[in-house]
């Protein structure tokens, strides 16, 4: 049975699968499907209700709650899988060259790797920010820079299995250089569970944005973060719940999609991982 056979049997994968497609079809699609202007004040329809008019409900200022929920999907997104990719790349490098060459590599870079995890993240990520201007484009690099060390691990462990394969000797034999051994042989065949931890990672970075955003040192208003949504609700919550109620479960589905998906992938290439 093959990867996508497993992965459509599993049905708390699809069901995840569905939910990050959905969104980001949301996310591309929303400068055509949004009813309105995000940053469009209408002081006729502060804090209205959800209705046929206003979907989502109105904020504060009048602002259309659905349309800004819309443009909120694409910075968590976008947070999320510039994020990782920016920790995949790092983690990649770092763990093939650990588990490829050993020796000093190896202890160095894994005693970095264990520096960097005796900081609790969430508390590094806010140490760093608050050095920096809160803006989306910090907050990709800070959560991309201090989230690479379990997938620098991942690899490091599958390059100690893989290096030592019949493949690998047979192109050593040959005379292949230790970079095409590297990046051509051993690392397509390590990108398994570095597949798997990216999927995970992007719950986890969308999670924290929202987090950052809350606390005010994220994405910044006027521009529509759920996190910062939800800080606005948080001031009118008795009266308008709606403002804390759609994007606190946009935040929830995002996160419980991708970690479906994530556990779905890991099943699908590993069956023998299934609980």
């Amino acid at each position: 049975m093959g990867f996508w056979s497993r992965m459509l049997r599993d049905k708390l994968a699809v069901a995840g699968m569905i939910i990050v497609l959905g969104f980001f079809v949301l996310s591309v699609a929303t400068p055509l499907i949004a009813p309105y202007d995000p940053s469009l004040i209408d002081v006729d329809n502060i804090l209205a209700p959800p209705s046929s008019t206003h979907l989502f409900g109105t904020d504060d200022l009048g602002r259309d709650v659905f349309t800004r929920m819309l443009f909120g999907a694409g910075i968590s997104l976008k947070v999320g899988f510039v994020a990782v990719g920016i920790a995949v790349l790092i983690g990649t490098i770092l763990g093939s060259l650990s588990g490829y060459y050993g020796g000093w590599a190896d202890i160095i870079i894994m005693r970095v790797v264990d520096i960097m995890l005796c900081f609790p993240s969430f508390f590094l990520i806010l140490a760093v920010i608050a050095f920096l201007e809160p803006s989306i484009y910090n907050i990709m690099a800070v959560i991309g820079l201090t989230s690479w060390m379990g997938i620098t691990r991942l690899v490091r462990a599958e390059f100690l299995t893989l290096k030592e394969r019949d493949f690998v000797l047979a192109e050593k034999t040959i005379g292949a250089g230790s970079l095409r051994i590297i990046f051509v042989h051993i690392l397509p065949n390590a990108m398994a569970p570095v597949l798997v931890a990216a999927t995970l990672g992007i719950a986890s970075a969308v999670l924290t944005e929202s987090a950052l955003s809350f606390l005010g040192i994220g994405v910044q208003p006027p521009t529509p973060s759920w996190g910062n949504m939800l800080t606005q609700g948080q001031a009118v919550l008795g009266v308008a719940w709606w403002l804390s109620f759609f994007p606190g479960m946009a935040i929830l589905l995002t996160v419980l999609g991708f970690n479906l998906l994530g556990e779905g992938i890991r099943d699908a290439i590993d069956p023998r991982l299934r609980q």
